[in-house]
């Protein structure tokens, strides 16, 4: 296992704020509409005849194909899962992004998902969209849930990267709550799991989307999972722990794994270094594929 440090000064944000709107011209407005707008005209749905039809875009390719999974209640078109298209498309290589059931343009209801249901997800994408090897790219919950599918799909699943790999951190931080407060939530049936990413502060999620989460943790055993894997976390995340990307690094049964932290990292990885580590840690894992084909 190799552990690499990145400390960087804090960059600019690569998204918008109130001052940096301002400061827009006329002509990158109009990219910013034409990019947003390619982005909703150019969704697909996966059709389940037992399960909610999944919401996905998809970049036909060479392989080893690449695959992003989003974090909780996020969707297909934040910045990384964008990032990773351009630069797949650039290659020639393939590249899918979607949207769990109940989040972003997927059918279903949030409120009723679970763990074991975006496992699935995961897996009807690799099963009916892709052939070949593929790379999975994982943000915080998608962390957790690409671990799964290589578990599930070893012959497929070719790489993983993981960012803010957020394993069991749910169930732990349920956990970690003092008895009066996991009975109380027990009770009401809802837990608001904090979180500054909304304008309510909180995730819903339900006593239930607790209880069945535990029987998905990895972190108890050893993590069957032989492939390449590269784990990137900020040591500024103050929502999932970097030392939960260790603890995978340690679980996991493979041998080719490198832990990246960066020293200024925020847990969403938003400055544009962090996105050009993304993809230069993707392009490296394309080329020791190729090398290993």
């Amino acid at each position: 296992m190799y552990v690499s440090f990145t400390p960087s000064p804090s960059l600019w944000i690569w998204g918008f704020d109130a001052d940096a709107l301002l400061s827009f011209s006329f002509h990158c407005h109009q990219k910013f509409v034409a990019s947003f707008c390619r982005l909703k005209s150019s969704v697909s749905f996966l059709t389940r005849p037992d399960r909610p039809n999944l919401a996905y875009h998809k970049l036909k390719g060479r392989n080893p194909g690449v695959i992003f999974l989003p974090g909780l209640n996020s969707n297909m078109n934040g910045q990384k899962a964008t990032a990773l298209e351009d630069f797949c498309n650039s290659l020639g290589h393939a590249f899918i992004r979607f949207d769990y059931t109940g989040c972003g343009s997927s059918d279903g209801k949030f409120e009723e998902c679970t763990i074991g249901k975006w496992r699935k997800d995961v897996l009807s994408i690799l099963d009916e969209l892709t052939d070949g090897p593929q790379i999975l790219v994982g943000s915080s919950l998608g962390g957790w849930l690409m671990l799964h599918a290589a578990i599930a799909r070893p012959d497929k699943v070719a790489a993983l990267v993981g960012v803010a790999v957020a394993a069991d951190h749910l169930v732990t931080s349920f956990k970690k709550l003092p008895i009066e407060a996991q009975k109380e939530i027990e009770e009401k049936g809802e837990w608001k799991f904090p979180t500054k990413h909304n304008e309510e502060g909180y995730y819903s999620l339900t006593y239930d989307f607790i209880r069945e989460a535990e029987n998905h943790c990895v972190l108890n055993s050893p993590i069957p999972i032989t492939c390449p894997i590269r784990l990137i976390h900020g040591m500024k995340d103050d929502v999932v722990p970097w030392q939960i990307s260790m603890q995978v690094a340690d679980r996991v049964l493979s041998k080719d794994v490198d832990v990246i932290l960066r020293k200024v990292g925020q847990h969403r990885m938003s400055e544009k270094e962090d996105t050009k580590l993304l993809v230069n840690t993707v392009d490296d894992l394309i080329d020791k594929l190729a090398t290993l084909a």
